[in-house]
């Protein structure tokens, strides 16, 4: 399987006969343009294209654009999406995921899992590997500008929903987790906790904007848990899992 990171939280997972696009907020040269316009777009087979949460910079209408171009899409999002930003929603042939739920055809499983924001978590089998998207899910402690009761409580819920997690999926081949800088001190705490529970092959981060120093220093710490640090240098950039 090919990896392609776009940008913030997007990336698409190519196989032969199909792909995948994970929470699509703009493509790898900008929003209109990059290896989804140039290249996805033409790719034979079906493509799924996932969102985890209504938030802008996980869910973009601009993907109901790419049926002009490949009619074999099929879309499949968090329940959110459908009560906040329904206005934009062709609603037929979209699969609508809460907690727990699972869309299963021939090529994709997914089954989505909790998130300590809005929306939920995605796992998916996909091209005989496990993937995981985590949208949101992450330990949004916020210690620099949080009360100790506030990250606390962030932290707790977070290891909450690890647990379940942890569960049903103790490992994956691909992990796409938050290393986000903005968390200020400690800001990779979610995505060490998460590699420490999850036994995860490859470890790719993300939601660090162009912060690309901030998330390479998650490289170690991925290492010593026995996961492949993805090193995202560029939008656009590919790997192969």
């Amino acid at each position: 399987m090919e990896l392609v990171y776009l940008y913030h939280s997007g990336f698409a997972a190519l196989a032969d006969d199909c792909a995948v696009l994970f929470d699509f907020y703009e493509d790898s040269k900008g929003p209109l343009e990059g290896f989804v316009h140039e290249d996805l777009l033409k790719r034979p087979g079906p493509l799924y294209v996932l969102s985890s949460h209504f938030h802008a910079d996980h869910f973009s209408p601009l993907v109901f654009d790419f049926i002009e171009r490949k009619p074999d899409i099929r879309y499949i999002f968090s329940k959110d999406i459908y009560k906040r930003r329904k206005k934009w929603l062709p609603l037929d042939d979209i699969a609508f995921l809460s907690e727990g739920d699972v869309y299963a055809d021939e090529h994709l499983k997914v089954k989505a899992f909790g998130s300590t924001d809005c929306g939920v978590s995605f796992y998916a089998e996909f091209a005989g590997l496990k993937l995981f998207h985590a949208g949101d899910l992450n330990n949004w402690h916020w210690q620099d500008e949080s009360t100790p009761e506030e990250a606390r409580r962030a932290q707790q819920e977070y290891l909450t929903a690890l647990q379940k997690l942890q569960e049903e999926v103790p490992e994956v081949d691909l992990a796409m987790f938050p290393v986000d800088p903005r968390l200020g001190s400690d800001y990779y705490r979610g995505a060490e906790q998460f590699v420490a529970a999850i036994h995860c092959r490859c470890f790719a981060p993300m939601h660090f904007d162009a912060a690309y120093d901030k998330a390479d220093a998650f490289a170690p710490v991925a290492a010593a848990a026995g996961a492949q640090f993805l090193q995202i240098k560029e939008r656009g950039q590919h790997f192969i899992i």
